[in-house]
């Protein structure tokens, strides 16, 4: 047992005893938590969002049921670095980890590690404070073979990319073996296993599906889930046929391609399928009162918007369009979050940590140090106002950028372009407006508070703008060599 081991059992066996003296006298454990994690998804693509093409019927009855957040957004691009946002508070430039790992970096192999392990992470508070926690699914963190940052219960992938949903490999009880059985089934089985065996206890579980996904050569194949036959003659116009953007460097083959747009519906409504699941067994062990669940992605995700496909990892340069931004958001709590509600509030990932721990009754338990940047949004789930700044930040290697209600700037590390857009008037950001005199005050101000951020948060050890080094490899590793 390792010292950070050991510091774990001690604070968790401190927290089970104290919990176990207020049992007496406590009316009502705490709330479980059901976090719901897409992979490569955008906000568009739900009907609660306004998409009429695609059947996702569960889902939206768990924004009808709760609240929907319309402006929620990713601090990152891809699918390590968000994740690792997710569940620290900080930022790549906090965590270190810049990029998706790769099948030879920290996820398998005598050197596999968590990449996040120096952090006290939200399934590590909630284990501490007596939550049993489960992943299933995806995990693309590190170490992927054993249980990691307080986690129990461990069915994922020795691996973070999907080429197939189908005799895929699935790493459960510590081995490799194949699944014959459709991936997102499976997830969906044993997180409904999960719920079952911990109903009587706090619980944590992080459902992580490695859908829709949506890139490259599983696109290639048809689909085989019960929804193939329903979209089989859709046009789903939803998925824009613009021109492809000259940018666009992987994934061009797949812009007005109806054969990669009704796959990517198919593994969607499947997903969707599993929320209901999930709800339903919920509301069969009368857990509902007894459980926050929250809907979100990783990050967001274009099907044609732009001229693009894919995140911004597949654009060089990379980029910062919206549609890699642009996540779902969608939290429940019978009884204690009011139904059928929006929030207009700009949220982030990096916000979500702090404000799941203290819907939970762990406020106290936010890390001090690092200093996240995230911001505690749990009043609004109840309906309470708050005073709120509507402004995120992105970084994703030499990429930062800002992004207001109005204005979104955009920087390059070392390169060009740099971009800066009118929201209020160009929501599609079609206008690069860098650089324009009639925008040089606002550009001026933009840069100053993007810079600030950094500067306050951003660690020297994993910051790459000022000579930091990163977990992952870069795609843009050319841009930090002097």
């Amino acid at each position: 047992m390792n010292r950070r081991q050991f510091l774990r059992k001690s604070v968790f066996y401190s927290a089970a005893l104290a919990g176990g003296l207020c049992a007496a006298s406590a009316t009502k454990r705490r709330p479980n938590v059901v976090l719901i994690m897409t992979d490569n998804h955008g906000a568009w693509t739900l009907g609660c969002y306004g998409n009429p093409d695609i059947r996702t019927p569960y889902i939206d009855r768990l924004a009808a049921e709760g609240i929907r957040f319309t402006r929620a957004f990713s601090s990152n691009a891809v699918c390590s670095p968000t994740r690792a946002t997710y569940l620290t508070g900080l930022l790549p430039s906090q965590h270190g980890v810049h990029c998706y790992l790769g099948a030879k970096e920290a996820q398998m192999g005598a050197n596999a590690y968590s990449t996040i392990e120096e952090f006290r992470t939200l399934p590590q508070i909630l284990s501490e404070n007596g939550y049993t926690c489960g992943l299933v699914g995806k995990w693309h963190l590190g170490d992927n073979m054993r249980p990691q940052e307080g986690f129990s219960y461990w069915v994922t992938m020795p691996h973070g990319g999907t080429r197939t949903f189908y005799d895929a490999e699935v790493i459960e009880n510590g081995k490799i073996r194949i699944e014959p059985k459709y991936l997102t089934d499976l997830w969906t089985e044993h997180g409904t296993k999960f719920i079952e065996q911990n109903r009587e206890r706090p619980f944590f579980l992080f459902l992580s599906y490695n859908g829709p996904y949506g890139l490259g050569g599983s696109l290639n194949k048809p689909p085989r889930n019960r929804h193939t036959e329903y979209y089989a003659d859709k046009d789903l116009p939803s998925f824009q046929r613009e021109a492809v953007h000259p940018w666009l460097h992987n994934n061009r083959q797949f812009i007005g391609n109806l054969d990669a747009i009704r796959r990517y519906a198919c593994e969607l409504s499947a997903i969707d399928d599993g929320v209901g699941r999930i709800m339903s067994t919920l509301k069969r062990l009368g857990l509902d009162e007894d459980t926050l669940v929250i809907f979100t992605a990783d990050q967001g995700w274009a099907g044609g918007q732009n001229g693009l496909w894919g995140m911004g990892d597949h654009t060089r340069p990379l980029h910062a369009f919206d549609s890699t931004m642009h996540i779902p958001l969608i939290c429940r709590h019978t009884g204690i979050i009011p139904p059928a509600r929006t929030s207009d509030l700009m949220v982030s990932n990096y916000d979500l940590l702090g404000t799941a721990l203290a819907h939970v009754g762990l406020a106290g338990e936010v890390p001090t140090e690092p200093k996240s940047p995230g911001r505690d949004y749990s009043a609004t789930l109840t309906g309470k106002t708050v005073t709120w700044d509507n402004v995120v930040f992105y970084e994703f290697e030499n990429v930062r950028a800002i992004r207001t209600a109005e204005w979104k700037y955009i920087e390059r590390y070392r390169q060009g372009p740099h971009e800066l857009y009118d929201l209020k008037n160009d929501p599609n950001e079609r206008f690069n407006l860098y650089g324009q005199s009639k925008q040089s005050d606002v550009q001026k101000q933009l840069r100053a508070r993007l810079y600030k951020f950094f500067e306050r948060y951003a660690d020297p050890k994993y910051d790459l703008w000022r000579g930091g080094r990163s977990k992952t490899h870069l795609l843009t590793a050319k841009a930090f060599t002097r």
